[in-house]
C-alpha cells in the first residue's frame, strides 16, 4: 500500500493530512491500514480517559493500583512505538529523546 504524510496530535487524537488543519506534535509516512489501527488507539484512549474519569471520583482507589490506569499507560507506549516506526526523523528523535517509546519494540 502506498504511504501518505500525516500529521498527529496525541494529545487531541487528531490525525490529518493537513499540516494547517489544527495543531500538531507529529509527522508520519503510513499506509491507510496504518492509520485505521492509529484511529483505533486513540479511541481506546478516548474510552479509557471516560472510564479513568469516573474512577477519579472514587477516592478509595490509588493510582498504581487501579488497573485502567495501565490500561491508558499501555495505549500511549503503543500510540508512541507505532509514531516512532512511522514518523520521519525528527519524530523520530524527538520521541527516542524523551523517552516516550520502547524503542526495542518500535522498530
Amino acid at each position: 500500500m502506498e504511504k501518505r504524510t500525516y500529521f498527529v496530535s496525541v494529545q487531541d487524537g487528531m490525525i490529518s493530512q493537513s499540516s494547517d488543519a489544527s495543531p500538531w506534535e507529529f509527522e508520519i509516512k503510513a499506509t491507510d491500514d496504518d492509520i485505521i489501527i492509529l484511529r483505533e488507539y486513540f479511541d481506546q484512549m478516548h474510552s479509557e480517559d471516560w472510564v479513568n474519569f469516573f474512577r477519579s471520583h472514587v477516592p478509595a482507589v490509588e493510582y498504581h493500583y487501579d488497573s485502567s490506569n495501565d490500561k491508558l499507560d499501555e495505549l500511549r507506549k503503543d500510540i508512541y512505538s507505532m509514531l516512532y516506526r512511522l514518523g520521519t526523523e525528527e519524530t523520530k528523535t524527538f520521541i527516542s529523546e524523551n523517552g516516550l517509546a520502547d524503542m526495542n519494540s518500535a522498530d
